[in-house]
């Protein structure tokens, strides 16, 4: 595909193919460093309530009240594989008019974000998503109800995508 306009969405411009109307886009699934730094405060959380549950009962009333520590650990195992799956669930695409975003294991949901729509969009990483080497783009759009977030990205990625969102959306809100 050749790109001669500014306005091509093909590979010479974003290093991504270009999807035209009615074909299918192109996922780009979430960095698996999300699910890795998600495990680790799982891990960290339940494991101090799994002490703390062990220690307390078990001291003040008796070995016996000890064993509801099982509670949390059984929470670790389940919330081990529900985060796998949520993480599996996210993924999103660019195409010529807008952004995709799908999630959800249960409920599946889907997001368009429309460039033309787009009013600000912003590249956060708190402390222990920069420890993950992650960050997360978060879309604001004319309608509060359409902001979206893709969280857990790589820094280049995120930036890369931001750059890209706000000049498709400048230049679609001008009309060009």
């Amino acid at each position: 595909m050749e790109t001669g306009s500014p306005h091509d969405t093909g590979t010479a411009a974003t290093g991504r193919p270009a999807v035209a109307d009615g074909e299918e886009p192109v996922w780009i699934a979430l960095p698996p460093g999300l699910l890795r730094m998600r495990r680790l405060l799982l891990g960290v959380w339940l494991g101090l309530l799994t002490l703390a549950t062990a220690l307390v009962p078990g001291l003040l009333a008796g070995p016996v009240w000890a064993a509801f520590a099982l509670l949390p650990l059984a929470l670790l195992l389940w919330g081990w594989v529900l985060l796998e799956r949520n993480w599996r669930s996210w993924r999103y695409a660019e195409r010529a008019d807008d952004l995709l975003i799908s999630r959800g294991v249960l409920w599946r949901e889907q997001t368009v974000v429309p460039y033309g729509r787009m009013q600000l969009v912003e590249v956060t990483s708190g402390p222990v998503e920069r420890h993950f080497g992650l960050a997360s783009v978060q879309l604001h759009t004319a309608a509060a109800a359409t902001d979206a977030t893709i969280p857990g990205l790589d820094p280049a990625e995120a930036e890369r995508l931001r750059d890209r969102l706000t000049e498709l959306g400048e230049a679609r809100s001008a009309g060009l």
